[in-house]
């Protein structure tokens, strides 16, 4: 077994193949999602700390807080990149839906930027963090 073993060579492939394999059990860059799945709980009760007068805000942040908090909870207990690539375009939605749904220049602008810009950082964080891990 041990002389299989010093046959065998790794290569940019077999970690290529290893990242995007699903990954089960904790990892130390795991407690990047917990804050995804933080944020994501304060992006769901924003509309009543902040007091969000329009209802398409409200219904943005609840629908955006479920799917971070969601996607995260699966990154934790099984990893994969999708998962990441969704919160990167979820965070990247909660930048650009104050202009796309109307409603610029509102408390609610600028917590759900701010937490959009937060979860897509986090996300590619963790990106980063797992491909020079495994590749480097």
């Amino acid at each position: 077994m041990a002389e299989i073993q010093s046959n065998t060579r790794a290569t940019p492939q077999t970690h290529r193949r290893h990242i995007l394999r699903l990954r089960v059990g904790w990892r130390r860059e795991a407690i990047i999602d917990v804050y995804n799945i933080l944020l994501g709980a304060m992006l769901a009760i924003s509309p009543w700390l902040f007091g969000f007068t329009r209802d398409i805000a409200r219904a943005d942040a609840w629908a955006a807080a479920a799917i971070i908090v969601t996607v995260s909870l699966l990154a934790v207990t099984a990893f994969a990149e999708w998962e990441e690539w969704i919160n990167i375009a979820v965070g990247g939605w909660l930048i650009v839906s104050p202009w796309v749904l109307g409603f610029t220049h509102t408390h609610a602008m600028f917590v759900i930027i701010a937490i959009g810009a937060l979860v897509a950082y986090d996300a590619a964080l963790e990106l980063w963090v797992v491909r020079t891990r495994y590749l480097g």
